[in-house]
C-alpha cells in the first residue's frame, strides 16, 4: 500500500524459481528484497555452481515472459519486478564448458570388484547377510523356489490337459468370461513360464497372434491373447451366433 506517495512492501522477502544454463533442473529460493544483485550472485554460486564474477542475470514473470535484466551489482532486488513464483534465470559467461555439470557420462565412477566389496564389515551386503534379509534368508529362499516349482508343475499339469484346436473358455479376474479356440500352447518370448494363446470369438484380445514381433498364431486384429493355463477350462463351447444378436 501507499502512505504520503512512500510505497511500503508488506512482505520483505520474495519466493522465486530459479534456472541455470548449466542444467535442465529447476529450484526454488527465498531472497530478501533488500539484498543487493550482487548479494544474490553470491548466494547462488553454491546453487548453480557458476562463479559470481562469471553470472548474468534475467528475470522472469510468474507466466515465463523476459522482464528484465538484473544488470546493476549495486541495485537492490527489491528496485526490480520480482515477485513471488517469478524466475531467475541464471546464465554463465564462463570459458568453461557447463557439460560437467550436466553430463553424468563424463562424471568418474567409483568401482570395486565383488571380492573386494565381498570382503568389506561395513557394507550393505554384510548388513543384509547379518540380518538374513532378501536373498541371504535361506530358508526364506528355499521356500520360494519350493512354491515356485509347486507352480510351475500345476502349470505343466494344467497344459496337459489343453490341446490345439480345443473349444475353451477363458476366466481371468477382473475380466469377462471369454469364448475361443486354442491356438498356441508352450513358453514365449514375452514372459517366463507356460501361455496359452487363444483366437476369441469376439474382438476381446490384445493383438493378431503377435507379440513383439514374433508370431505365434493367426488371428484378426483384436481377437488373439495369451493367459496362464490356470484361467483356461477346455470343453463343449459352441461359437455362439452374434449375427443374430442386436
Amino acid at each position: 500500500m501507499e502512505n504520503n506517495g512512500i510505497q511500503i512492501i508488506s512482505n520483505p522477502a520474495v519466493d522465486v524459481r530459479l534456472t541455470s544454463s548449466l542444467t535442465q533442473f529447476e529450484s526454488r529460493r527465498r531472497f530478501n528484497r533488500g539484498l543487493t544483485i550482487a548479494d544474490v550472485k553470491s548466494r547462488l554460486e553454491l546453487v548453480v555452481g557458476i562463479p559470481a564474477t562469471c553470472m548474468e542475470l534475467e528475470l522472469y514473470s510468474g507466466q515465463d515472459e523476459f522482464s528484465v535484466k538484473l544488470s546493476d551489482d549495486d541495485a537492490l532486488l527489491g528496485s526490480y519486478p520480482v515477485d513471488d513464483d517469478c524466475r531467475i534465470h541464471v546464465i554463465d559467461r564462463s570459458s568453461g564448458q557447463g557439460a560437467e555439470f550436466s553430463d553424468l557420462s563424463l562424471v568418474e565412477k567409483y568401482e570395486i570388484s565383488d571380492d573386494a566389496y565381498e570382503k568389506r564389515g561395513e557394507s550393505v551386503r554384510s548388513f543384509m547377510k547379518k540380518k538374513k534379509f532378501g536373498r541371504f534368508n535361506e530358508e526364506n529362499q528355499a521356500k520360494k523356489e519350493e512354491e515356485k516349482e509347486a507352480a510351475e508343475e500345476k502349470e505343466k499339469a494344467a497344459c496337459a490337459n489343453i490341446t490345439v484346436g480345443s473349444r475353451c473358455q477363458v476366466r481371468v479376474v477382473g475380466q469377462p468370461t471369454k469364448l475361443g479356440s486354442v491356438m498356441y500352447v508352450g513358453t514365449a518370448d514375452f514372459k517366463p513360464g507356460l501361455w496359452v494363446g487363444v483366437k476369441y470369438d469376439e474382438p476381446m484380445g490384445k493383438h493378431d497372434g503377435s507379440v513383439n514381433g514374433k508370431r505365434y498364431f493367426e488371428c484378426e486384429m483384436k481377437y488373439g491373447g495369451f493367459v496362464k493355463p490356470s484361467s483356461v477350462t477346455v470343453g463343449d463351447f459352441p461359437e455362439e451366433d452374434y449375427l443374430d444378436e442386436m
